[in-house]
């Protein structure tokens, strides 16, 4: 890159240190790639906790409906028996997400963010900056280096 101009190297951020080896950065991507779909599961368990208590809200409605409709003993079956119930054992959704942010979540984080500052100064997505560089046509708009 010694013989790039300025404006078209990656922000300093976003540039590998010296010493970081390509085995290194290839491998930080793959940790950055695992982490990053931990997050995605982690809004799908967002989502999920979510659509219960969208589920519950409903349940409730329907059970107001029977009610209305002259249908109490099915109705108080359903009240009793599902509306409020523990999703998981002694668990709503809400306490899953807690344990899973609290736990695993915030631990992969951490180790993450770890191997980031011990083998690469803690700068992000060395990797993908490597593939912009790469694959950008240099003096395109819609190609620059940084904003």
């Amino acid at each position: 890159m010694s013989d790039v101009p300025a404006e078209d190297l990656p922000d300093p951020d976003h540039r590998t240190p010296d010493g970081v080896s390509d085995a290194t950065v290839d491998a930080l991507g793959k940790l950055s790639e695992a982490l990053e779909t931990v997050e995605r599961a982690r809004g799908e368990l967002y989502t999920f906790h979510q659509l219960t208590g969208e589920a519950d809200i409903a349940l409730q409605g329907a059970v107001e409906a029977l009610r209305a409709a002259g249908h109490a003993e099915v109705a108080d079956r359903l009240s009793s028996e599902l509306v409020g119930r523990n999703v998981v054992a002694g668990r709503w959704t809400f306490q899953i997400v807690e344990d899973y942010d609290d736990g695993y979540w915030s631990l992969f984080r951490e180790h993450e963010r770890s191997a980031r500052e011990q083998l690469a100064g803690g700068r992000r997505h060395l990797f993908e900056a490597r593939l912009k560089q790469d694959e950008r046509s240099v003096g395109k708009p819609g190609h620059e280096a940084t904003p």
